[in-house]
């Protein structure tokens, strides 16, 4: 095992991690920007080192600045949390060549399913379900052109490069094809330097269920079952949970097979996540592969008893699983609502906590960075915690996050915890009957239930 890890993030996973590697006798070391000196986890963490100026690419995206740190105090290893650096192969390339561990995929591995174009191609290997669309890329408009009327409208273009729901837009008739084409091409170069687009039939009003998966670098590899991550707003994730209460049992073990299979044909080791697009009729098809821990890997540690970022570490020491797929209990269900300092337009707040109180109890789980008098700098992701919830059953789950959320107090600042009240305390939530398009087709709004 290593004996001093180096965490290159900011925030909740930084001290998630940070936590971990104290479990397991592990010297932690922070990186922190200017604007993050008083952060809790450049405060808890063993050694804690100033990388740089507040803005991301001169501190948490500065390759460089990370890599000599890391030599300079002795770590070993580096682990990069989620988002900044976790899916760039160069950072795993500049790891590797200054004899530091990364704790993640191998470089290969990340390029290969970093490409949305070659991870569908390797998803077809692996007799993983795909949305009829392109067979690569479309190297321009009048071969997207030709894609759709050979698919059919309604046709969805997506960028190869990238994530995070960038680089994604939707042409219901030919006319919307062109500027749907010239949009994500342009969001795509502006987000990740790559316009490349590919083309698939769009799933209306899909559901969003991923697959958390487990390898290490013997081969073995095991599934954490399913997430429910539908509640979103333009793609990105509000509220999740595990397991999805929309699957039935039959359709759950074919696509977890279907995630392991797809890891597998990869050579894919350390913690990932396989995401599908599911219809109303439980048929899935495989969207992405993220290459790193997720937000909401803390719901699937909830209901299988694992601890998902210790074993990360493990794996990257070479330790082997010491389990197989039939000793992972689905122990439950548990919820996840994303916090976020946002006001009632989704607009972030970055300011000041006067004041807060956080939710606790039985059930109740909190992942978070901020405490009273900290100030949420105005240059990063404005998630300040993570509310989780767990319960024997769906229905336990869900009254725990309700009396939860109901006790997140803060003043100071603006958060979202009752618009994720109101979301909860929905028919369309109650009955578990939503998708992708839910939010900005005001489902959830309580006041139009019945």
């Amino acid at each position: 095992m290593f004996t001093k890890v180096l965490v290159a993030n900011r925030g909740e996973i930084a001290v998630r991690v940070i936590r971990a590697c104290r479990d397991l006798g592990i010297i932690s070391v922070a990186v922190y920007s200017e604007a993050d000196k008083e952060s809790l986890h450049a405060q808890i963490a063993d050694e804690a080192y100033c990388i740089g100026p507040a803005q991301p690419q001169e501190s948490y995206l500065n390759i460089n600045n990370i890599i000599e740190t890391a030599l300079g105090c002795g770590a070993q290893a580096i682990h990069p949390g989620y988002g900044f650096l976790s899916e760039n192969p160069e950072f795993v390339r500049a790891c590797v060549e200054n004899g530091l561990a990364f704790i993640g995929p191998s470089e290969q591995s990340m390029r290969l399913l970093g490409d949305k174009v070659q991870a569908r191609a390797l998803a077809k290997e692996a007799g993983v379900p795909l949305a009829e669309g392109s067979d690569g890329v479309v190297c321009s408009l009048e071969e997207a052109g030709e894609w759709a009327q050979k698919i059919g409208y309604p046709v969805m273009l997506k960028a190869s490069a990238g994530g995070g729901g960038k680089g994604i837009r939707v042409a219901e008739r030919p006319e919307q094809l062109e500027e749907a084409y010239q949009s994500a091409s342009g969001e795509a170069i502006a987000n990740f330097g790559d316009g490349r687009l590919y083309i698939e039939k769009y799933i209306a009003q899909p559901r969003h269920i991923e697959v958390q998966i487990l390898a290490d670098q013997a081969g073995n590899t095991i599934h954490l079952y399913d997430r429910e991550c539908s509640i979103q707003r333009r793609h990105q994730k509000l509220i999740e949970e595990a397991p999805s209460a929309f699957l039935s049992d039959g359709q759950r073990q074919k696509m977890c097979a279907c995630a392991v299979a797809l890891a597998q044909r990869a050579g894919y080791t350390s913690a990932g996540t396989v995401e599908f697009l599911v219809d109303d009729q439980q048929n899935f098809y495989f969207c992405e592969m993220n290459t790193r821990i997720q937000v909401e890997h803390g719901i699937s540690e909830e209901i299988t008893g694992l601890d998902l970022v210790a074993w990360q570490l493990r794996i990257a020491a070479g330790e082997q699983l010491d389990f197989v797929q039939k000793d992972v209990p689905m122990l439950g269900h548990a919820i996840e609502c994303r916090i976020n300092a946002e006001d009632a337009e989704f607009r972030p707040r970055p300011g000041t906590i006067q004041s807060m109180h956080l939710a606790g109890g039985i059930g109740v789980r909190v992942d978070t960075a901020i405490y009273q008098g900290y100030h949420i700098p105005p240059f990063y992701d404005s998630m300040i915690c993570k509310l989780m919830t767990f319960g024997r059953d769906r229905r336990q789950a869900s009254a725990r996050m309700k009396r939860a959320l109901s006790e997140m107090l803060f003043e100071g600042i603006v958060t979202n915890t009752d618009r994720q009240l109101s979301v909860l305390l929905s028919d369309a939530f109650e009955r578990a009957d939503f998708n992708t398009n839910s939010m900005e087709d005001g489902v959830f709004d309580v006041s139009n239930d019945a």
